[in-house]
C-alpha cells in the first residue's frame, strides 16, 4: 500500500518555527511581515502568491528564489531554537516503523517546499522513512499534488498503485480535499487545528485523535 503523509500537524509540531520563518523572509524580501498567516493545509507556494498580492507585486521568479533562500535559512535556524518547543507528535515513530516493517511504501504529500520538508523531517529524525513525495514548490494548489506524489511513488517503488491501494494521512480539511481530488481516501488526525468532528464534517473517510490510535 502507498501511504502519503502530511508533515505539519500530522507528523510534527514545529511550535511556530515555520510561521516565523515565512514572516521573517517576507520582511527581508518584501519589506513587511504581510497578513496573518493560516498555514493549516496551505502550500508554501500559495503563501508566497499571497505575499505578492498583498504587497502589490507582480510574480517574479527572482524574488521567489530570494524568498525561499531566506525562508530556508530562517527555518533551519528556528528548528534549532528551543524557544519554539517543536516536537514529533504522538505515535509517529511507532507507526512509521510498523508500516515500513509491514512492507508499505511511505511518502510525503505536503505544502512545504521540498527543501523545507526535508529540513523538518531530518531535524525530527524521520527522514529515512520517506523516499519520495510531492511538495509546495511542485504546485501552489495542494489539490494538484496527489498525482505528482503518485507518479514519483510508482517510479521509486517500481510498481503501480490502484486508487484503493493509496491512503493520505493529514490533519486539515485541505488534506482531505487533496486526497479526494485524486480519488483516494484520507485518514484525518486531530493533532492540528481541527477536532475529529470538524474533520468528519469536511468529509474525512476516517478520523483518529492521534497517530497512537491509528488502526494498524
Amino acid at each position: 500500500m502507498l501511504i502519503l503523509f502530511d508533515i505539519d500537524g500530522t507528523l510534527v509540531d514545529a511550535g511556530g518555527a515555520g510561521v516565523a520563518a515565512l514572516q521573517d523572509a517576507a520582511v527581508e524580501v518584501f519589506g513587511g511581515a504581510g497578513p496573518p498567516l493560516n498555514l493549516a493545509g496551505s502550500t508554501d507556494g500559495a503563501i508566497l502568491r499571497g505575499f505578492f498580492e498583498y504587497f502589490g507585486r507582480q510574480y517574479d521568479p527572482v524574488i521567489e528564489k530570494r524568498f525561499y533562500q531566506s525562508y530556508l535559512s530562517q527555518i533551519r535556524e528556528n528548528l534549532q531554537n528551543p524557544t519554539y518547543g517543536g516536537r514529533l507528535l504522538e505515535g509517529v515513530n511507532t507507526l512509521l516503523a510498523s508500516l515500513r516493517e509491514e512492507g508499505h511504501f511511505l511518502g510525503l504529500l505536503t505544502g512545504n517546499i521540498e527543501r523545507g520538508a526535508m529540513l523538518k523531517v531530518t531535524h525530527y529524525g524521520i527522514a529515512d522513512y520517506f523516499r519520495f513525495g510531492a511538495y509546495g514548490d511542485d504546485h501552489w494548489n495542494r489539490n494538484k499534488l496527489g498525482p505528482i506524489a503518485l507518479e514519483r511513488a510508482e517510479k521509486s517503488a517500481g510498481v503501480r498503485f490502484s486508487q484503493d491501494e493509496i491512503l493520505v494521512i493529514g490533519d486539515t480539511p485541505k488534506d482531505v480535499a487533496c486526497a479526494h481530488a485524486f480519488g483516494v481516501k484520507c485518514v484525518a488526525v486531530a493533532t492540528g487545528d481541527f477536532n475529529e468532528e470538524e474533520l468528519v464534517a469536511c468529509g474525512a473517510d476516517w478520523t483518529v485523535p492521534n497517530l497512537d490510535e491509528f488502526p494498524l
